[in-house]
């Protein structure tokens, strides 16, 4: 295929890809929708005109965990640890948690039972269905209130992190006694203390550093230290989150030590320009991958019945325990039962399936019908959702408490 093509190519979608960011503040329809029919398109129009085609799959996981750590990155800077933010923290960690487990647990039954499956086959293969898609709720809850946005920003990602944990120990364990919990646990402390001194470190260098590039090679060493983690099994997401949120409150620091290595003062500046190189990498590598899932979309994977009321199933599962969940703890109905889409962490997560616990019926088409849905869904629930109902939603999920720092970094560390 000539260069020149392909440049243009790329140059196009990525104009439209910023045309359908600033026009989904109007219309409400999410971007994603529109870059997974534009890819769908795209292969549509070169097989209907005979145009030569590249085979696009192996990308997709590179591209897939590129936008995963930026898109994480880039959010977790707006997550304020405040007294005032413990409500939030507390119900989005709970809305995570318990759905995807019970979800997960009744996915699993009706795949041990009516497609007799082993457990571990049908575990493995039910978690990736169970993760709400961070890569697509967080872009696509803009013109929600803060609280709103804040809360699907928390659960969403701890969702994705949650999830990624316990895929990896499923998948990768094949026995689980007290010896496997143990190192589990351990794995969890590592990550946590690895995560905290290399925040410390990267912050230290975003300082120092004074030649005029400064933030690519910070973003290349989280990749790295992101990538390491996960050779070794540990849940590398949490050092992503975590030095998000260390670099978006370094305010709260009391230690002298990190104090005269981060100096936060005057780091505060370089912090801003830092999210603002994340942010236009995370629209650049978010745009290339659901483009990129939408031309490897195919009809008869789309409309392949013999999925089809299966993906259904997972629908309603997915939707009913969120409202149970909402309902339960008091969080507003809407729109957030709405905000449950499969995309970017499913697909990495299906694709990362050993062989020797590969499940028939968990294919391409499932993946791709339970996405479709739940982002069309998603898209149904934001286009009736009134901005005017936005005040009277805040009340429920953010109660009003004084603004004191949930974390403070003293001076005895």
């Amino acid at each position: 295929m000539d260069s020149a093509l392909v440049i243009v190519a790329l140059c196009l979608i990525l104009l439209l890809s910023y045309l359908f960011d600033v026009s989904s503040k109007l219309t409400k329809i999410p971007s994603v929708i529109l870059l997974i029919t534009l890819g769908f398109i795209i292969s549509w129009v070169s097989k209907k005109f005979d145009i030569p085609t590249v085979d696009l799959s192996s990308i997709l996981p590179i591209l897939g965990t590129f936008g995963l750590i930026l898109i994480v990155l880039d959010e977790s800077f707006e997550l304020k640890l405040s007294k005032d933010r413990i409500p939030i923290i507390k119900k989005s960690l709970i809305v995570a948690v318990f759905p995807m487990l019970i979800l997960c647990a009744l996915l699993a039954l009706a795949f041990y039972f009516f497609r007799e499956a082993t457990w571990h086959v049908a575990v493995v293969n039910a978690i990736p269905l169970a993760i709400i898609s961070s890569a697509i709720a967080i872009p696509s809850v803009h013109h929600l209130s803060r609280n709103l946005k804040e809360f699907v920003i928390y659960e969403s990602s701890l969702s994705d992190i949650i999830g990624v944990v316990l895929f990896n120990f499923f998948a990768l364990n094949a026995v689980f006694d007290a010896g496997t919990m143990i190192v589990f646990v351990v794995q969890i402390l590592l990550m946590l203390l690895i995560s905290f001194v290399a925040s410390v470190l990267l912050s230290g260098l975003l300082y120092k550093i004074d030649h005029h590039i400064k933030f690519v090679p910070i973003i290349v060493l989280v990749m790295l230290i992101y990538e390491i983690s996960k050779i070794y099994h540990l849940p590398a997401l949490i050092f992503i989150l975590i030095f998000g949120i260390f670099l978006g409150n370094l305010d709260l620091i009391r230690n002298p030590k990190i104090n005269k290595l981060v100096h936060p003062e005057v780091l505060d500046q370089e912090v801003v320009n830092f999210r603002q190189v994340v942010t236009e990498g995370t629209f650049l590598i978010r745009t290339l991958f659901f483009v990129v899932f939408g031309y490897l979309i195919h009809l008869p994977d789309l409309l392949n019945l013999q999925t089809l009321l299966w993906s259904l199933i997972v629908v309603t599962g997915v939707f009913t325990v969120r409202a149970v969940q909402l309902k339960a703890i008091g969080l507003p109905m809407f729109p957030l039962l709405f905000v449950a889409p499969r995309g970017l962490i499913t697909i990495l997560l299906f694709l990362s399936i050993p062989v020797s616990l590969e499940m028939p019926l968990v294919n391409k088409s499932m993946i791709i019908q339970v996405i479709i849905i739940t982002v069309l869904i998603m898209m149904i629930g934001m286009l009736f959702h009134k901005e005017e109902e936005v005040v009277e939603e805040e009340k429920p999920i953010d109660e009003i408490l004084p603004a004191e720092p949930i974390l403070v970094i003293e001076d005895s560390l």
